[in-house]
């Protein structure tokens, strides 16, 4: 592993800059300016006044109750922060304000420096429709689908018939699988744009969808790019993105196993990433997402203005810091680093720790963490945003942290994520944790056969253990209350095999 990104000591404009964000991304953005020499001020919630990122921040401000849209929303209360402790810039991180064009653009008005792309560019590749139409114009291949929002039912069953079922409806407006719904037939048609229309509207106000063919089992590829105020526009590769639950990302990881076979693919996509991102005069960072199918071909889904969740796993593997890179483009300066130069070494694979119960379909999990141990060791990296005591909100996104492992090989990293797993500990809530040792240790996963179906596969090939595996708690339990109800009498014979069920089934109860 490239164990120490490079630190960029030089001179920059900011003095102090305001982290308009919560948790581990907010924690990861602190540590870079300290290292850059930079203040940090943090903002909070009521029900943030006790988390992490104020405690480690050099100083913090509230900014308003729980809710998202009194608080970390409230683009007013953001920008008073700011004044009142004198921040020259703002790194918005991911989620929230990030990708709020009236944000950046409001920023500018207030003469304080928005760590981002500019509003106008935001404002071209926010909808999901208007930067279909820029790559199309960049000649860059694009899903087959509409080119304009769909305005009725009549118009939609048209566009689908000439497309040919399965279509995919999505929102306009924003991704993160918010406002999106598959199709199967005209007669789910209404109701399935009905539902994704209403959804569009709750996460991003605005309820405009669009139409895509829907591509099966197609590989979810992202390219990271970085643009200077000064010309230059570079992409950092690609980061593998396929397994998605309802959508959301679950595990990232950088290399794709795809570039192994056909290297030249990175290229081609990288070069697809930089010609959207040159027809939309973008700077500073942004993902441009693609899908990849079966006979490799991609096409540009959509550009993601701002830092990914997932941007450690190309920062192991090029030896880059983008936050760094980030606050230096954002404060003038030129890229460190031309695309010749960029490299990649080594396989990094990413967990996103969610506090949330697998057993539940996957629900919050709320409450005090009791009992924490992190893992740590060579290859190991862990952006937390928590701590032994913490309670962890129910009103906001449940992520704990993000669990990262580098290897010279991708077997390697696995390796070591699957060792950091089961050095895991979280009491007193649940986590998604069990579930991550599950897939790593999973064939087909570490086969490098991934694809955006590969978790419903994977939860198929899962439940086929199901009858043993409660076959396993019953016998414990009964074993068990066997041990108490006769502590001080004579053992009896066991049936044959029960020893084997209550050994497991005592694991099981005990995981």
């Amino acid at each position: 592993m490239r164990n120490s990104l490079p630190c960029y000591n030089r001179v920059f404009m900011f003095r102090k800059v305001l982290v308009a964000n919560r948790g581990e991304i907010a924690i990861r953005l602190i540590r870079a300016l300290r290292e850059m020499d930079i203040a940090s001020a943090a903002v909070f919630s009521d029900a943030d006044r006790d988390a992490l990122h104020v405690r480690m921040a050099d100083e913090a401000l509230p900014i308003g109750p729980a809710a998202s849209a009194e608080s970390y929303l409230h683009v007013g209360r953001i920008l008073e922060a700011a004044r009142r402790c004198g921040a020259d810039a703002i790194h918005p991180g991911y989620g929230f304000l990030s990708e709020n064009a009236d944000f950046a653009a409001a920023c500018e008005e207030a003469r304080v420096c928005f760590i981002g792309p500019p509003a106008s560019a935001i404002r071209k590749l926010g909808s999901k429709i208007e930067a279909r139409r820029l790559a199309v114009e960049a000649g860059v291949p694009v899903v087959p689908g509409a080119g304009e929002p769909l305005a009725e039912a009549a118009q939609a069953r048209r566009i689908a018939a000439g497309l040919g079922y399965p279509v995919l409806l999505k929102a306009a407006a924003g991704g993160g699988g918010k406002g999106m719904r598959r199709v199967d037939s005209e007669s789910d048609l209404e109701t399935s744009m009905r539902d994704a229309a209403s959804e569009a509207e709750r996460s991003f106000r605005s309820g405009e969808l669009y139409m895509e063919k829907l591509v099966e089992e197609p590989r979810h590829i992202e390219i990271q790019i970085l643009g200077d105020g000064h010309g230059n526009l570079i992409h950092f590769g690609e980061r593998e993105c396929s397994l998605q639950r309802r959508h959301q990302k679950v595990i990232e990881e950088c290399p794709s196993p795809l570039m192994a076979r056909y290297p030249e693919l990175r290229y081609a996509m990288g070069d697809a990433a930089l010609s959207v991102a040159r027809a939309a005069g973008y700077t500073n960072a942004g993902t441009a997402e693609f899908l990849v199918d079966k006979h490799l071909n991609f096409y540009f889904l959509e550009m993601n203005t701002r830092l990914q969740v997932e941007h450690p796993v190309t920062e192991l593997v090029t030896g880059h810091d983008l936050v760094h890179l980030q606050v230096r483009i954002a404060s003038g300066e030129r890229l460190p680093v031309s695309q010749a130069e960029v490299t990649w070494s080594g396989s990094a694979i990413e967990c996103r720790i969610y506090a949330e119960d697998p057993d539940t379909g996957f629900l919050p999990s709320p409450g005090m963490i009791r009992q924490l141990r992190e893992p740590s060791g060579p290859g190991i990296r862990l952006d937390s945003g928590v701590y032994q005591g913490w309670n962890v909100p129910l009103d906001y996104d449940p992520m704990l942290a993000k669990l990262i492992a580098w290897g010279e090989t991708r077997e390697m990293a696995a390796a070591r994520l699957r060792r950091a797993l089961a050095e895991y500990v979280v009491l007193g809530i649940r986590s998604n944790i069990p579930y991550f040792r599950a897939i790593l240790a999973d064939a087909e996963f570490l086969a490098g056969r991934l694809h955006t179906g590969f978790l419903d596969n994977f939860e198929q090939r899962r439940s086929a253990e199901i009858p043993d595996a409660a076959m396993a708690r019953i016998a414990a339990l009964a074993a068990l209350r066997f041990e108490r109800d006769h502590a001080r009498r004579p053992a009896a014979a066991s049936a044959p095999g029960a020893g084997r069920w209550a050994s497991a089934g005592r694991q099981e109860l005990l995981r």
